[in-house]
């Protein structure tokens, strides 16, 4: 008599997927600097005339920061180029960081030391341009990332997957071994286009569940171990 199908997935469990790297957004996941950000925009909007729009601040999180500059083009009255716009914005942002440290988000600087004292990849994904990666990378001990994508170096950004696809390219894994942590939409999106599972903190826009998808408060409490479940289908929060 045959064994049944349950007997028989007893005998040869299927193994769990194995960590192989993790791919980080920045704004608003690693570091909290979506106020920064709120607040350029809105400066810029009232040097120009313009009207500020509360609810198009939420749309912007997590674009593109060109496609932002066309919103702020058309919504908020600020002239000027897409280019001239961008470029004031990340200057006040990379003046406010410099001038105000990095500012964590919960568990965030923690977690990327577990990861990288037990040796698992990471990538920094993000649609910020290069001059403001460069800050939080170089704040960090040489090799926390292995692979850097900014929002300067893509065809296309968030939420299309090319950017997480080019890092896991970098990185030589495959979307079944990795974990994206983000806190837009946008970016839940691109990750998941790119077969990627996801992690979303929730930071300043409300993010609505989706299959593959665990939500949390902050990243405080989460280890390796923790992802590791996460990745297996095994934990929904994070551990105590």
């Amino acid at each position: 008599m045959p064994a049944s199908p349950g007997l028989e997935a007893a005998r040869h469990p299927v193994p769990e997927p194995t960590l192989q790297a993790v791919l980080w957004d920045m704004d608003g996941t690693l570091i909290d600097t979506e106020p920064h950000w709120l607040a350029a925009e809105q400066e810029l909007c009232a040097e120009h005339g313009g009207t500020w729009d509360e609810a198009l601040a939420h749309e912007l999180i997590g674009l593109p920061l060109m496609v932002s500059a066309e919103y702020l083009q058309a919504r908020a009255g600020i002239s000027g180029t897409r280019e001239q716009i961008v470029e004031t914005l990340i200057e006040r942002v990379t003046t406010r960081i410099a001038d105000q440290g990095i500012p964590w988000r919960p568990g965030a600087a923690e977690l990327l030391r577990d990861l990288r004292a037990r040796d698992v990849p990471c990538a920094l994904v993000t649609m910020s341009f290069s001059e403001q990666a460069d800050l939080l990378v170089e704040s960090l001990p040489a090799g926390t990332f292995s692979a850097v994508v900014t929002g300067d170096r893509v065809a296309h950004g968030k939420p299309h997957p090319e950017p997480y696809l080019t890092a896991m390219e970098r990185l030589d894994v495959a979307p079944a071994s990795c974990l994206a942590v983000e806190d837009s939409i946008p970016g839940l999106t691109s990750a998941e286009a790119a077969g990627v599972r996801t992690i979303g903190v929730e930071a300043i826009v409300p993010l609505p569940p989706a299959p593959g998808r665990v939500l949390l408060p902050t990243l405080e409490g989460v280890s390796v171990d923790t992802m590791r479940g996460i990745l297996a289908g095994r934990v929904d929060e994070p551990s105590a």
